[in-house]
């Protein structure tokens, strides 16, 4: 058992904030003790609260009553907690991660970190001037071993430089019945976009975190395709990178059976990750050397077999991202990401909504304003769901 827990709370207790509240009450998060929880509804924190003393009596651990709030304000000035976790809705993350920062509260916020790039960037000034508060993202893939194994390959250089990446990630099927479990689901007032604001923050942050950031995006987006929603449930997306490097992202939520193929070529070969694994094809002499001295017109460059290339075989996902940010906190060892990291992803999906708005590729940095209004449009047609089917659990899902 740790000697001395961090007392955290957690702001908002729906699907995933829920779950985060059993993380640190069922002994997966030794470190931290729960000591508060809030959320808008009542039931809820009655359900969570029983939820957590039912595991903290089957792990076997004591700790404090936990105390409910419906006022995450509150929550923050009670005194009792020296970090929390924030899980609300999109719109709301910079809204209470600044208010945590300015009282000196360390943070976690959920993926992702924003709906727009102009709040998140105030929310990392605010980070910024309060060096001594830890600031996390919850983007829990990185702690999967293949992906790790990626960055530390094409971070070594030696493939040498990136010349092509492409990602296909269809494997989000969401039936209507999905987005018809919560009022807020698929709006444009409630969530600020669809699969890209949803399910393809990880993979945003990823393909950022292991081939960095392109300078210009053009994209198309379907809204509604497949489902009766607002927002986008298709996305085809072309990018450019500064070195030339060239790139597409393929996502959906409307495919069965779906795809998840990520392939980044480099000059001296090939990674590609799928079910989870990842394979690399090593070329015996980099393209850009081959080229000009090939022996024969239809001669190519000698390529190494393709070999499975494995990792530590580690996947911690949130439990991991929790454990860093309590190590953080305690002995000062390093974040899975550190919460500024969290504009870059966001950046990349603002930037392929303002391209399908304006109808044309777009340099990055783009005009935020430009997109706040844009947003702001289509805000105010916006239109919750009345009827709400369900309370879904994310346990399992993916």
């Amino acid at each position: 058992m740790a000697e001395r827990k961090v007392k955290i709370g957690v702001i908002g207790v729906g699907n995933m904030g829920s779950g985060h509240a059993m993380m640190f009450s069922d002994g997966r998060c030794p470190e931290f003790e729960l000591v508060a929880i809030c959320d808008l509804r009542q039931d809820r924190l009655d359900s969570v609260s029983k939820s957590v003393y039912e595991a903290r009596e089957k792990a076997g651990i004591e700790a404090a009553p936990l105390k409910l709030f419906t006022n995450a304000e509150e929550m923050l000035d009670s005194g009792l907690i020296e970090a929390v976790t924030v899980a609300v809705p999109h719109y709301d993350h910079p809204k209470y991660v600044i208010a945590a920062i300015e009282r000196g509260i360390h943070v976690v916020c959920e993926k992702p970190a924003g709906v727009y790039t102009e709040a998140v960037r105030e929310m990392n000034r605010v980070a910024d001037e309060h060096p001594d508060v830890v600031f996390a993202m919850m983007f829990n893939q990185r702690t999967n071993h293949v992906y790790r194994k990626m960055k530390e390959i094409i971070s070594s250089g030696e493939l040498g430089e990136i010349k092509r990446v492409n990602w296909i990630i269809t494997d989000w099927y969401r039936p209507q019945r999905y987005y018809d479990s919560g009022e807020w689901r698929a709006t444009w007032s409630g969530e600020g976009g669809g699969v890209l604001l949803n399910q393809c923050p990880h993979q945003l942050d990823l393909w950022q975190w292991i081939c960095g950031m392109p300078c210009k995006v053009d994209a198309k987006l379907h809204y509604g395709k497949w489902h009766n929603i607002e927002v986008e449930d298709d996305v085809t997306a072309y990018v450019e990178y500064p070195n030339g490097a060239t790139g597409v992202f393929i996502t959906s939520t409307g495919d069965a059976p779906g795809t998840n193929r990520f392939e980044v070529l480099l000059d001296g070969g090939k990674l590609v990750c799928e079910n989870n694994k990842l394979f690399l094809t090593k070329l015996n002499v980099k393209e850009s050397e081959f080229r000009n001295n090939a022996p024969a017109p239809f001669s190519a460059p000698p390529k190494a077999e393709t070999v499975e290339v494995k990792g530590d075989g580690l996947n911690l996902q949130h439990v991991g991202v929790f454990n860093a940010f309590a190590g953080k906190l305690l002995r000062g060892t390093p974040l899975i990401a550190e919460g500024q990291e969290g504009i870059n992803g966001l950046t990349i999906s603002n930037a392929m909504h303002l391209s399908s708005w304006t109808g044309g590729p777009v340099e990055l940095p783009f005009d935020e304003k430009l997109y706040k209004e844009e947003l702001d449009k289509r805000v105010a047609t916006s239109k919750r769901r009345t009827e709400v089917v369900e309370q879904i659990s994310t346990v399992g899902s993916k």
